[in-house]
């Protein structure tokens, strides 16, 4: 594998998790041969976020292949945007926005989300006052609703090292579309309790993305990262 074209990986977290959440990915990734880092997502909002890794996306030379989770697909979405260095993105698990639309806004799309139940707002004040309510999912929800096909000690260990969200970051509507003018390639996941599947496949599909499926949780890259790392390898080489 050729060290001047082969592109640094970037993985964008999703809310309700943490760079960790992509341990098994990065794993088989770098034994591929790929350089990899794994951003810590603010989950403060949509567009501070991207900016923040927009800056990630600056300091890297050569190609990037940039990968998104969950509300990490929206970051990445409007991140590429003015980045001549991203070549491909991937989204696992998901959202894929167009201009205007909210990570909230796609969830009701189409019905099956369990999520807005089983979340709870922070019981302390945010030190940014600025990014209003806070939102965690229950410990006691979170193996069930996040990650259902992890093993439960893994899982209760998630839910104790999840990262809350702005709420306003799942409000904020997309300023614009990188997919638009970048590759896109999408993991769905069929048994996802978070993003209906129907959202998912409708998000891929006008995205014109390189689409598979896996009967997998909202947690896939804990749960199946063979599956994940495989993708993101393939976006890497077309």
């Amino acid at each position: 594998m050729s060290t001047e074209t082969t592109p640094t990986i970037v993985l964008v977290h999703g809310a309700f998790a943490d760079s960790s959440s992509w341990n098994g990915v990065v794993a088989n990734l770098r034994a591929q041969g790929y350089s990899v880092i794994a951003a810590a997502n603010p989950l403060r909002g949509l567009a501070s976020d991207a900016a923040y890794i927009g800056a990630v996306l600056d300091s890297i030379e050569g190609p990037v292949v940039l990968v998104g989770h969950s509300y990490g697909g929206s970051v990445i979405t409007v991140a590429a945007t003015t980045k001549a260095n991203v070549t491909a993105l991937v989204y696992i698990a998901a959202f894929i926005p167009a201009e205007g639309e909210s990570a909230l806004g796609l969830t009701d799309r189409f019905p099956g989300s369990t999520l807005g139940p089983t979340t709870s707002p922070a019981q302390y004040p945010l030190a940014d006052l600025s990014s209003g309510t806070e939102l965690y999912i229950r410990q006691e929800d979170f193996p069930t609703q996040f990650a259902a096909d992890v093993p439960l000690a893994i899982a209760d260990l998630m839910a104790t090292t999840q990262r809350p969200v702005a709420l306003t970051a799942l409000q904020e509507p997309a300023s614009t579309a990188a997919w638009r003018n970048i590759p896109a390639f999408a993991l769905l996941t069929t048994e996802d309790r978070n993003i209906p599947i129907e959202t998912q496949r409708f998000m891929a599909e006008r995205a014109s993305a390189h689409t598979v499926e896996v009967a997998a949780s909202h947690a896939v890259s804990v749960s199946t990262p063979g599956a994940v790392s495989e993708l993101i390898s393939l976006a890497a080489t077309k």
